[in-house]
């Protein structure tokens, strides 16, 4: 497909309605939107194939759905640190940072760098971006030992007290997500929820207790990452 037949195939599916459920069954709220699911748009996604030249175009376009586009069609491997900082940058809602950082920007060579750099941000939607990252990237390393992801142990307990909503779930996320790397970093990840716990502010006890309730389960679902290593 072309630009302009993606372009017309979007536009072909705009639906004011959906706009407005999303908005208020999700609070994704997008400038220039028009109120295609996401489903749809990875359906679209598949058929094309990824294509940087065609990504980048549809981003430029600021239309918010062909945005949504770009994160499923640039290729991780070519992505460049400039390119995503202006891109981190434009982030408006969960929803499109979040299928930046797990579709592109934890599977690309500068996941690391950018989860250390970006959980330090004081806009929302960019220090989300640094989590939802490092969540993605505890599923997308599958090699990696243990040592990588006690890293990030610190990065949670310090941003635990950000009492802003994406925020603090993206926070929580990352931490039950080292915890279903493998059975040791299960426990470290407890005992880092358990300190959070005793921590003052509504956020932190919060990510503690959900953290706890999914990470304590007897049948919580863990990975194994590496493979064979933590038995």
């Amino acid at each position: 497909m072309t630009y302009n037949e993606i372009i017309e195939c979007l536009t072909d599916l705009k639906d004011e309605d959906k706009v407005i459920f999303k908005e208020k069954k999700f609070g994704i709220i997008a400038n220039n939107s028009l109120g295609i699911y996401h489903k749809e748009i990875k359906m679209i996604a598949k058929e094309i194939g990824q294509n940087n030249d065609l990504a980048l175009e549809l981003f430029e376009s600021g239309i918010y759905e062909a945005r949504l586009l770009c994160s499923k069609m640039y290729r991780p491997e070519d992505i460049t640190e400039p390119l995503m900082e202006r891109w981190v940058k434009t982030f408006e809602n969960w929803e499109i940072c979040d299928s930046f950082s797990m579709g592109l920007f934890s599977k690309s060579k500068y996941a690391l760098e950018k989860i250390l750099e970006w959980t330090k941000r004081q806009p929302e939607f960019e220090k989300r971006a640094g989590f939802a990252t490092m969540a993605s990237y505890c599923m997308a390393d599958k090699h990696s030992e243990n040592k990588l992801f006690e890293q990030f142990f610190p990065i949670i307990k310090r941003e635990s007290n950000d009492d802003r909503v994406y925020v603090k779930k993206a926070v929580n996320w990352s931490l039950r997500n080292i915890g279903k790397r493998n059975i040791d970093l299960n426990r470290k990840a407890i005992g880092v929820a358990n300190e959070i716990l005793a921590f003052k502010s509504k956020s932190a006890k919060w990510i503690a207790k959900n953290a706890l309730a999914e990470l304590q389960k007897e049948n919580v679902r863990m990975s194994d990452y590496p493979r064979g290593i933590y038995r």
